[in-house]
């Protein structure tokens, strides 16, 4: 199974993981996060995002999802990028969680791809909807 770590500013990849635990009613394995404060200094983190993303790494591979790229989430992310085996994509929501989540299983590429698809998909106007 693919893991998914989340690296997000505060506590807003804490939120997403209980919002997903709400909507399917568990925790899903291999999922973690990780939250950047204001005054955490990112050399820290690495070592701390190095060790999350072995836990959730079964050797299938890992997503990384962070929120606001060219920000110290993703900037820290972005140093855990191995192609093919940990991939990353900036911009997480709720949708693209879910949809990681629902393909974790049909590969690393495939995941990447419908987590994309469904964090823009997901953003709807209501009132055309």
């Amino acid at each position: 199974m693919i893991g998914i770590l989340l690296i997000t500013h505060g506590s807003f990849g804490e939120t997403l993981v209980q919002n997903v635990c709400h909507v399917l009613n568990r925790r899903p394995r291999l999922l973690a996060q990780l939250g950047v404060a204001a005054q955490d200094d990112p050399l820290d983190l690495l070592a701390q995002a190095r060790q999350l993303l072995a836990t959730v790494d079964e050797g299938e591979g890992v997503l990384v999802l962070t929120d606001v790229f060219g920000a110290t989430p993703a900037n820290l992310a972005l140093k855990l990028l191995d192609a093919g085996h940990v991939e990353g994509v900036a911009g997480v929501n709720l949708p693209m969680l879910l949809r990681a989540l629902t393909y974790r299983e049909k590969g690393l590429e495939v995941m990447r791809q419908k987590a994309i698809s469904g964090g823009r998909d997901g953003v709807l106007d209501m009132a055309a909807a």
